[in-house]
């Protein structure tokens, strides 16, 4: 999906001439968040044109903002500038890539949906926006002449001969390209918007990425790519998982109980209706229309997975409310149930990624289990035994 996009554009910034292929508020969490505010907004109608005012004026926009970054109210008139900035620069990003068109007016912006199936992989999470700049940085800087040099970067660290100057060599070919082939003239913009390519780029790659301007003493961390990091919401890793759990895992940073876990939570519940039109378990109870979204492993027990797509499954009411929940019991949970509903969601997991779907990650489904049955399973297993060690598991509960 991702892949045929980048691969149908030309993005060589030496052609247009354009330098917000990237701008500052371009981390992925701003970009999901702004992709899922896109489609809220034009949820009835795909083909209608937008602009920033229609976003700014929007309640989903305002609510979700505010609680997730903990922001100024988006109608407070000293925060114009800055929100202003804050919607406009990843739709800029997204009409570059050709996930949105954009046609300008005097000086007005139109902005209209190009390209839905990867705008809805963008918006339904941060990592998922994260995986498409990667791909998308990367074909903007092989398309401009510019990899090479970031590729060098990549080579020298892995011989072990990676120095600041190397860094600040880098920086500086980035800073002479974009002055010399766009209408920015100052090398202060390009150093802002430089660490937002580079740190995408150093994160796939086990790199040092920028810090304040400096080469990173470590190398960078998903999460430190975040807009809304730490001064925001506390996302430091957990001290006792490596650095590949934590990037591989990284949704595990949520805290339970916050607007934005119940923001991602309701996300990810309306993502599963449009996913599935029937029930994902087939047995005696699926007839009928699969109106229900039920959490595998429950919210009051496990809210720390209330938004994750691998805990989620769609049933028939009565599947939910008599199978799932016994006698209506939505703070009960049947166990038997339950690893009726834990194999269906494998399979499904299973048939998605070998559709080449980017939905879900074997990965996630695997945390999902650990933390909710205090289990150790391997991110490496096969989904076949995936399935035996649940079998194993219930059998002991």
């Amino acid at each position: 999906m991702i892949d045929n996009l980048v691969q149908s554009k030309n993005y060589d910034v030496r052609i247009t001439g354009d330098a917000r292929f990237m701008d500052q508020k371009c981390t992925p969490d701003v970009v999901c968040i702004l992709a899922d505010c896109v489609l809220n907004l034009r949820e009835s109608d795909p083909e209608k044109e937008f602009v920033v005012q229609d976003i700014w004026d929007s309640s989903y926009f305002v609510k979700n903002v505010k609680s997730i970054f903990n922001k100024p109210s988006a109608k407070n008139p000293t925060t114009k500038r800055e929100f202003d900035k804050f919607i406009h620069q990843p739709l800029r990003l997204l009409a570059y890539a050709g996930v949105l068109d954009l046609e300008k007016r005097g000086t007005t912006n139109y902005f209209k949906i190009a390209n839905l199936a990867v705008l809805e992989f963008v918006s339904l999470k941060d990592r998922n926006a994260y995986q498409f700049l990667y791909k998308y940085f990367v074909k903007v800087m092989s398309d401009s002449g510019l990899l090479k040099h970031f590729e060098e970067y990549k080579n020298k660290y892995e011989k072990g001969n990676l120095t600041k100057n190397d860094f600040e060599d880098l920086q500086q070919r980035f800073i002479k390209f974009i002055i010399g082939n766009t209408a920015i003239n100052r090398d202060l913009e390009v150093r802002r918007i430089f660490p937002k390519l580079l740190n995408v780029y150093a994160c796939e790659n086990n790199l040092p990425g920028s810090i304040l301007g400096k080469m990173s003493k470590n190398e960078f961390y998903y999460t430190d790519l975040m807009y809304n990091r730490k001064n925001w919401r506390d996302l430091s890793k957990t001290k006792t998982i490596s650095r590949q759990e934590a990037n591989a895992v990284s949704e595990q940073n949520v805290l339970p109980d916050t607007a934005y876990n119940a923001y991602l939570g309701q996300k990810a519940m309306t993502q599963i209706k449009k996913m599935y039109s029937e029930s994902e378990v087939n047995d005696q109870w699926a007839n009928g229309e699969a109106t229900q979204v039920h959490h595998i492993f429950p919210k009051s027990k496990s809210p720390q997975l209330a938004h994750y797509l691998e805990n989620l499954i769609k049933l028939t009411a009565t599947q939910h409310y008599t199978k799932a929940h016994p006698n209506n019991k939505t703070d009960s949970i049947d166990t038997d149930y339950q690893l009726v509903c834990l194999l269906a969601k494998t399979d499904s997991i299973e048939k998605s990624l070998q559709k080449n779907e980017l939905y879900y990650r074997k990965e996630s489904l695997i945390y999902c289990i650990n933390t909710a049955l205090n289990q150790e399973l391997k991110a490496d297993l096969t989904f076949r035994e995936i399935k035996t060690e649940l079998a194993r598991i219930y059998n002991q509960l």
